[in-house]
């Protein structure tokens, strides 16, 4: 996948990036690309991009956005003073599925969070997505902790 090029998002892929988080059973649900939710996407992105341990990335092949994943480096004092690094909101684009982009992004994300002095690459994912269970299971991630959220 060398074609594949990884940038931080601009404020300009915002509305590239919400289509994507919408384009799936669970994403369609819990996203909104109105014109008056798309506000919300901007504000949020100027947070992000304001945030040095934050990374909102887009995946090119050409001119095309083809996924995108945040990565989140949180410094901590557990397990002697490690980083880690999040991966979330993690989409390609649903026309580029099944063409092994997942796995050239995941290696590129770790291999971030290494640059960036992690020693541990975490995630979260919802328990509907079997599919995605699999892959990152592929990927050498281990379903090690339960996660919990609260709505507020």
């Amino acid at each position: 996948m060398d074609r594949l090029r990884y940038r931080r998002a601009t404020a300009a892929d915002v509305e590239t990036i919400v289509a994507m988080l919408a384009d799936d059973v669970l994403g369609s649900s819990r996203e909104s690309a109105s014109p008056e939710g798309i506000e919300r996407y901007h504000q949020a992105f100027a947070e992000i991009d304001a945030d040095r341990n934050q990374f909102l990335c887009v995946i090119e092949d050409g001119q095309q956005i083809v996924g995108t994943l945040q990565l989140t480096f949180i410094p901590g004092l557990a397990r002697n003073g490690a980083k880690r690094g999040q991966i979330e909101a993690v989409r390609i684009a649903s026309d580029r599925r099944g063409e092994n982009i997942g796995q050239a992004m995941f290696a590129w994300a770790i291999d971030e969070c290494r640059a960036r002095g992690c020693s541990l690459v975490q995630l979260t994912t919802d328990k509907a997505r079997p599919d995605a269970h699999r892959f990152y299971e592929r990927l050498g991630f281990e379903p090690t902790h339960i996660g919990y959220k609260l709505k507020v």
